[in-house]
């Protein structure tokens, strides 16, 4: 390619517009020690885990939480886990042009009186953990809940949600998204990127 041809400049203006578009927040070796962290954190609060469950938030949260359990259990503790859907729990869900497709709840333990480990992958308005709230109670009334995100969008939210251990803080407006690619997923490697829509 002939530097300063219209295919050469054109082959640079793309990938600086892509790079406006795509930003990489978190590659696969720093999402690694990012969750090493997060379970770190999780030990120091929870010692043997005795009384603890873990809950990932369908859909996406339910690959970090099979990271985050696998990793405990690399380090000797053993954590039942579940995946909960909150599709009908949303206070959108009949505001929608199109009909919600719930994902499966699959909880195979009591809930009741346990502390419980709520794992999403990003913290947006906080609509989605409200209703994943609701909907825990059909199946007990935990001791406590505490929220587990891959990613907290700062700014973002409608309602008084925090999130009690978080990978990355992440400033963001309406007009951006965070996508989050993980192996488990299909995706080559695990990476996180946050998206400008326009």
């Amino acid at each position: 390619m002939e530097v300063g041809s219209k295919s050469h400049l054109f082959y640079y203006f793309t990938n600086f517009v892509a790079g406006m578009l795509k930003k990489l927040i978190l590659d696969s070796k720093l999402l690694d020690i990012t969750l090493s962290r997060l379970c770190q954190q999780l030990i120091e609060n929870h010692s043997d885990f005795s009384n603890c469950v873990i809950l990932g938030l369908q859909p996406r949260g339910i690959y970090l939480a099979e990271l985050v359990h696998q990793k405990l259990k690399s380090l000797k503790f053993s954590v039942p886990i579940g995946y909960l859907d909150a599709t009908f729990h949303r206070d959108d869900f009949r505001r929608r042009d199109t009909p919600a497709k719930a994902s499966e709840t699959r909880i195979d333990f009591p809930i009741e009186g346990k502390e419980v480990i709520l794992i999403d992958d990003v913290l947006f308005t906080g609509r989605t953990v409200r209703a994943a709230l609701d909907a825990m109670i059909s199946f007990g009334r935990p001791a406590k809940v505490e929220l587990l995100v891959l990613v907290d969008r700062k700014a973002t939210r409608d309602l008084p949600i925090a999130a009690d251990y978080v990978g990355k803080y992440v400033a963001t407006h309406d007009s951006q998204r965070v996508l989050v690619e993980l192996e488990a997923q299909g995706y080559k490697q695990n990476k996180i990127w946050l998206i400008n829509k326009d």
